[in-house]
């Protein structure tokens, strides 16, 4: 191949010598801006980790985690509050899962592409930016007034279910999207029904991205307050709910009552950052169980 005496290949184009420099220096620059902020944005979040375990860890321990509250919540621990979280998220999973995941598959699998489709596309996007306040009034006039389920977990579940809905949608929607268009066409040349297809080979290689998804939208209702003040959280619920026609304690709203009423809200302090702690480790711990169950079905589709 041609070069001229500078080493560069006949018919390259040519650009100024300080041209490479400030190319290399303004790229130089970009990368030490986007560095700054990232690291801004891991020491802010360190900062508020740091200052809740700090304002938080001597509370924890094992009658914390295991005893109902006591003395106008002054005192004993949050049991209740972690029972009713976790019963709240299993009712919207529940409820959210299954209607998300078939609305997924049925947007990008069976409906013919159109403006219904992105009409559906776009009020699920924009459902998915509605104060959750908005769905706690919704909630209210609906599942505890209309339909006569009363301030209840099956109220708050179906609720939350609700608020949790677009990202299911979306997510199953997007993990479906990037499966080729090759494999199903090779799905059914084999023999294949569409359904088969989509059960045995579309769904499996997007469940990772799905369950994601699906474990995400769990971490988002573990930390809403507004939906279950309207439909389910009691102020002051010592015992396990009996039924899901029952109010139950949540550890959102335990963590608002005791941060803003109560006798003594000195002693109560402790016990607010104590409850944030234990709220963040399960968000934590939600989002690792994402990371781990994405991981586990990514290996078991290469197996195959």
């Amino acid at each position: 191949m041609d070069r001229n005496s500078t080493g560069v290949k006949a018919g390259s184009p040519s650009y100024p010598s300080g041209y490479s420099r400030r190319k290399r220096r303004s790229q130089n620059a970009a990368f030490a801006v986007f560095r700054i902020l990232s690291i801004f944005i891991a020491a802010v979040l360190f900062a508020i980790l740091g200052f809740i375990i700090w304002k938080g860890a001597g509370v924890i321990s094992w009658d914390f985690l295991t005893q109902a509250p006591s003395d106008g919540m002054t005192s004993g621990g949050i049991f209740p509050a972690i029972a009713g979280t976790l019963l709240l998220m299993l009712g919207s999973a529940i409820v959210a899962f299954p209607i998300g995941i078939m609305s997924g598959v049925y947007m990008n699998e069976y409906a013919s592409k159109g403006w219904v489709v992105s009409f559906i596309r776009l009020m699920t996007n924009n459902l998915s930016g509605v104060p959750s306040i908005v769905f706690g009034l919704f909630g209210m006039a609906l599942f505890v007034k209309y339909l006569g389920f009363g301030d209840s977990i099956i109220a708050g579940s179906f609720t939350l279910g609700l608020l949790s809905l677009p990202l299911v949608i979306r997510t199953t929607e997007e993990a479906l999207k990037d499966i080729p268009a090759g494999i199903r066409e090779g799905s059914l040349a084999l023999g294949a029904t569409k359904l088969q297809t989509i059960w045995k080979v579309v769904l499996p290689m997007g469940m990772p991205r799905i369950i994601t998804g699906l474990i995400l939208s769990l971490g988002r209702v573990s930390g809403e307050t507004a939906p279950i003040l309207f439909t389910c959280a009691a102020y002051f619920f010592p015992q396990l709910p009996s039924s899901v026609f029952d109010q139950c304690m949540a550890l959102p709203y335990h963590l608002y009552v005791i941060s803003t009423s109560g006798t003594d809200l000195e002693a109560q302090q402790p016990i607010a950052y104590g409850t944030a702690l234990v709220l963040i480790v399960i968000v934590l711990a939600i989002n690792l169980l994402a990371g781990f169950f994405r991981s586990l079905f990514e290996k078991r589709l290469k197996m195959k």
